[in-house]
């Protein structure tokens, strides 16, 4: 494999939170040096002064195959990573049917394989067909590649049953990641309750119920002692039940996506179903204090839950239209909001985005360190673009984000060594 010498880059460590101006060095797709001279016949590649980190990691992307390809495939939801940025996304199981034996693990793996150019990390349902009744062949899973167990937003309202799941997932060392929402309160809801629901008389639920989960799922945890990721940390009340189960010493980790870490409930405004989201946005509030726990580092991971949805199930009367909204490509710019706002530093931005989903998860990628995967990206954080939902390579065209003013651009993508993006001039929909 050529030998890659990036120079003139303002390395962002995300684990030793720095932003220094230096050069990397890359042989057979690992780091092999830092700030180090351009090996004999390496390829120079000159930053130009952009910023170069380490790729980012997505736990929670949606690729809807199986039964949905229309919406997203391998290939697109690939390119659209490449195009944003991320080298590795961690899928959902909430496909149709459901990843919930070894054999559909075995499908997604090797289309992933064949289709995809970033890295794909399989995730398998906590039970079968995400029904809450009876928990998976945990073991056979892990066997096959899975790297987390999710119902995805479907809540296991048995505690029987999702404690039996927590025990069975300790003795295997295996990750749960768990939706926080009370299933009752939130049924048939569509934003957070608030005035400005009342005002355009949509259901909605409060802001409680994801606290109410959360305090569950912790109960279950300190009787199980389990590996714990909450999906979406969204709401303040949430954040003081979170902050105790961490001080306690509870092997839990929270994650927020970058659409409620960006926009609030009045953003729905006249019943603009792009921003229909699960959980639904929420107060200006919530979302200052969710940006303040990021930045503390209590919320120890930034995804962009891409929910792929195609035209005909968001162009429905608010209440009825699907929710989810695609993220892979407008991840990071978003984020960037984040810092040109002075809200939190790049290199902790990183650390969620790449260093503690890779600890999360066991990976040895998401640092600038010898021996570390050459899985990078390259930008510029303040070139200002106008999003245009036309240009995502994503199938689905569903995000908040259509016209909005953002800066930041994806300069080049290399996995493994390998430069995967920008991606080439085909912009249509894959076959």
């Amino acid at each position: 494999m050529t030998t890659l010498h990036f120079t003139n880059a303002r390395l962002i460590d995300p684990v030793a939170l720095t932003d220094d101006t230096g050069s990397l060095t890359v042989q057979d797709g690992l780091i092999t040096a830092l700030s180090a001279d351009a090996p004999a016949g390496a390829t120079v590649v000159d930053c130009g002064g952009a910023c170069l980190a380490p790729g980012i990691i997505d736990i929670g992307v949606k690729v809807s195959e199986p039964g949905e390809r229309h919406k997203e495939s391998f290939r697109s939801a690939g390119r659209a990573a490449a195009a944003g940025g991320v080298t590795t996304i961690v899928t959902r199981p909430d496909t149709t049917p459901a990843i919930d034996t070894p054999e559909a693990l075995e499908f997604v793996r090797r289309r992933a394989e064949v289709e995809a150019c970033v890295n794909v990390l399989p995730m398998a349902t906590l039970t079968k067909g995400r029904e809450g009744r009876e928990m998976t062949e945990i073991g056979f899973l892990l066997d096959a590649g899975a790297v987390a167990f999710t119902d995805g937003d479907h809540v296991v309202t048995d505690t029987k049953v999702l404690s039996r799941a927590l025990t069975y997932a300790r003795s295997l060392g295996a990750l749960v990641i768990g939706h926080p929402q009370d299933p009752g309160l939130s049924a048939g809801a569509c934003v957070t309750s608030g005035k400005f629901a009342s005002l355009r008389g949509l259901p909605a639920v409060s802001p409680m119920a994801e606290r109410m989960g959360l305090d569950r799922d912790i109960a279950l945890l300190e009787m199980t002692g389990a590996r714990y990721h909450a999906d979406q940390i969204t709401t303040a009340r949430a954040l003081p039940a979170l902050e105790r189960a961490k001080r306690n010493g509870l092997n839990i980790t929270a994650g927020v996506s970058i659409h409620h870490l960006t926009l609030n409930d009045m953003d729905v405004a006249d019943y603009r179903t792009f921003f229909k989201l699960t959980p639904p946005l929420r107060s200006e509030d919530d979302r200052q204090a969710v940006i303040n726990a990021l930045a503390d580092g209590l919320i120890d991971v930034v995804c962009s839950m891409h929910t792929p949805q195609d035209e005909e199930s968001k162009r429905l009367p608010f209440e009825h239209a699907a929710a989810g909204a695609v993220g892979l490509q407008t991840l990071l710019p978003a984020a960037l909001r984040l810092v040109h706002a002075g809200q939190i530093s790049l290199p902790r931005l990183f650390r969620a985005l790449t260093l503690n989903p890779a600890r999360l998860l066991d990976l040895p990628a998401g640092r600038l360190a010898p021996g570390a995967p050459a899985d990078l990206v390259l930008f510029d954080p303040d070139a200002p673009f106008v999003l245009d939902r036309a240009t995502l390579l994503s199938k689905s065209k569903n995000t908040p984000f259509d016209g909005a003013r953002l800066q930041g651009r994806v300069i080049g993508t290399w996995v493994k060594g390998n430069r995967i993006a920008p991606p080439h001039s085909e912009r249509g929909a894959d076959a």
